[in-house]
């Protein structure tokens, strides 16, 4: 059964479910458009890897060795002694964590030349911080760009991205094309609105793809059997008066 809410499930946006969704949305997305290009473009699937360093505290400790230098004899295959140095000591190298997410590309199938970049964003895009400082510089290169580009965001948390007079939603979706610059189409959201259908421009003369956000949502709400577990927790950020309560209604009726 899809997704019993009619636009974005807001318990989709819980830590527990978000990445999940976010890897299966961007597949699902490329194979909705994929028959409506090919063959003059290919759609593609990269990522976005993001590197941490760990705080100081979250550090493992590798170890300690010997405070002198010492020289072992170890034998060659010629007979000689070979010294071996033991290091007089071990330090501690800071754990990273590497995180990645998926992105689209649409290429010319000849060429291979970059024709649009469709985004999801994530809490890592949202978040201030150092993450988002990265993403921000990667969106104004493409904004700068030969590229058009589609940004989707299904998240309610964190800051918008910089927009110019943009109406107020709990989403949006942006879709900048190259030829309309410093314009771009823009879609308000919001939680009880259904998502929208939106064009994938293309180069000329070939027209626009279609992409319903929504009917790839269930698709992928169904494929991933979501309702066996998001329900266990509560939409984040948490949902206040009517909204709480017609979420929570929509929640119960899906696990009755």
């Amino acid at each position: 059964m899809p997704s019993p809410f009619p636009g974005m499930n807001p318990y989709l946006e819980q830590e527990d479910a978000w990445r999940d969704f976010h890897e299966a949305f961007l597949p699902a997305a490329r194979e909705a458009i994929s028959p409506q290009v090919s063959p003059a473009y290919v759609v593609k699937l990269e990522q976005n890897l993001y590197i941490h360093e760990r705080a100081a505290d979250q550090r493992h400790l590798l170890g300690y060795g010997d405070v002198t230098v010492s020289r072992t004899g170890a034998a060659d295959p010629h007979g000689a002694a070979t010294a071996v140095l033991t290091a007089p000591s071990r330090i501690l190298l800071p754990r990273v964590d590497v995180e990645s997410e998926s992105f689209l590309e649409i290429r010319d199938s000849k060429t291979r030349r970059l024709v649009t970049v469709i985004e999801l964003l994530s809490p890592t895009n949202k978040r201030p911080g150092d993450d988002r400082q990265r993403y921000l510089a990667k969106r104004a290169g493409l904004l700068q760009s030969d590229a058009h580009f589609v940004e989707l965001d299904l998240l309610r948390g964190w800051p918008r991205m910089p927009f110019d007079e943009a109406p107020t939603g709990d989403y949006c979706v942006l879709v900048s094309r190259v030829e309309d610059r410093p314009q771009a189409e823009f879609w308000p959201i919001g939680l009880r609105d259904r998502l929208p259908e939106i064009p994938i421009p293309l180069r000329n003369p070939h027209p626009d793809a279609r992409l319903d956000l929504q009917a790839v949502l269930h698709r992928v709400y169904d494929a991933a059997y979501y309702r066996d577990y998001i329900y266990d927790g509560t939409p984040w950020p948490p949902l206040a008066g009517d909204d709480a309560a017609w979420a929570r209604q929509l929640a119960a009726g899906e696990v009755a």
